[in-house]
């Protein structure tokens, strides 16, 4: 694809998340700013990078209640990636991204930590903090790992779902119905994205279900708990680790989300044709038409989210972006903006990079 057209592109609104986020605010001028767009306005996600940082003095050994009678750790250390990469800095990107990309739609955004230094709370704290948000939905966002050295046997992506029943009869109308549902869309989002499930620790299509989980046994409101790849596979490594990997993981989070949280809208033929994202760096990717949409939305029993087949319009479109990924990276959609193209391009994500390109 040529720069010209992909310019038109983001004139057009598909790229709006890269190309916002990617010019300097100093470039910006404020008359020129698209309005914030109000697709999930009314709506409260509570988001949980999981662990902390190293600047604090808690005992991560005190015991705190685990949600079935017992007790456990108050907090752990997280994994470390083949190179040296902390799982907390990398759950901090990713949610921030995910943060930024809600918000520019509206959203109510809580988070159970402030920075990536400090201390984060015991699992029990968080869930708390989960609770107390009258959150619509929240996501654990985690990192796993197999080994302190290379496990190139074992890699993907799954969603750690509570064995039924949860003593607490809260915890558990919300994690058997909402966080079920929430989940299930989340690893849908993830599969549609290129990932694949995991491999290992019995996870079965992409769900692994466990009873020593302490969060998804506390946590009142519907919970989707995440761990996005291994840290001790090369492959899985490479994607967390890096600029472009951590925002194919908040496309297909932020995905995911918006699907749970607007229902399912069933696409017409050219629409799901046009946002099928199948390019790669070698490929170029197709036109997708943010129009093409019909249908009307649907939600699962009860009325707690969407059904696990559905996909929401504004999800398709996010979605969108991640050929663009594929091809050009993050740097390459960076070097394409302009004062003038942000002008003009739509608002659908449009903080989705200013994290990660502020970190740079």
């Amino acid at each position: 694809m040529t720069r010209s057209a992909l310019t038109a592109l983001m004139c057009a609104g598909i790229l709006g998340a890269g190309v916002l986020a990617s010019v300097p605010a100093s470039a910006t001028p404020a008359d020129t700013a698209p309005a914030a767009s109000t697709e999930l306005s009314g709506k409260t996600v509570f988001l949980d990078p999981g662990h902390q940082g190293t600047a604090h003095s808690e005992n991560l050994q005190r015991q705190v209640n685990d949600g079935r009678g017992g007790t456990k750790d108050c907090q752990t250390t997280g994994m470390t990636t083949l190179d040296g990469v902390p799982e907390h800095t990398i759950n901090w990107k990713v949610s921030e991204l995910v943060r930024s990309s809600l918000e520019s739609l509206g959203a109510t955004v809580k988070t159970s930590r402030a920075d990536d230094t400090g201390w984060g709370g015991c699992v029990d704290d968080r869930a708390r903090a989960a609770g107390e948000s009258g959150a619509d939905v929240a996501v654990s966002i985690h990192a796993d790992s197999t080994s302190t050295t290379t496990d190139a046997d074992k890699h993907g992506f799954h969603l750690i779902v509570p064995t039924l029943p949860i003593p607490n009869a809260a915890a558990d109308a919300a994690q058997s119905e909402g966080g079920r549902s929430a989940s299930t869309l989340m690893r849908d989002s993830y599969v549609r994205a290129g990932f694949e499930p995991a491999n290992y620790a019995g996870v079965e299509n992409g769900i692994q279900e466990r009873s020593d989980v302490a969060g998804p046994a506390l946590t009142t409101v519907p919970l989707v708990f995440v761990e996005m790849g291994n840290g001790s596979n090369p492959d899985d490594a490479a994607l967390l680790e890096s600029s472009d990997g951590q925002l194919k993981h908040a496309i297909a989070i932020s995905t995911g989300i918006i699907d749970y949280l607007l229902g399912a809208e069933t696409p017409s033929p050219s629409a799901t044709a046009a946002t099928t994202p199948a390019a790669t760096a070698t490929t170029t990717p197709a036109t997708p038409d943010p129009t093409a949409t019909t249908g009307t939305a649907a939600t699962a029993p009860g009325g707690v989210g969407p059904t696990a087949e559905g996909r929401s319009a504004l999800s398709r479109l996010l979605e969108s972006v991640s050929p663009y990924v594929d091809s050009f990276g993050v740097d390459g959609l960076e070097g394409l903006a302009t004062p003038g193209n942000v002008s003009s391009v739509s608002t659908f994500a449009q903080g989705l990079l200013k994290q990660i390109l502020a970190d740079r």
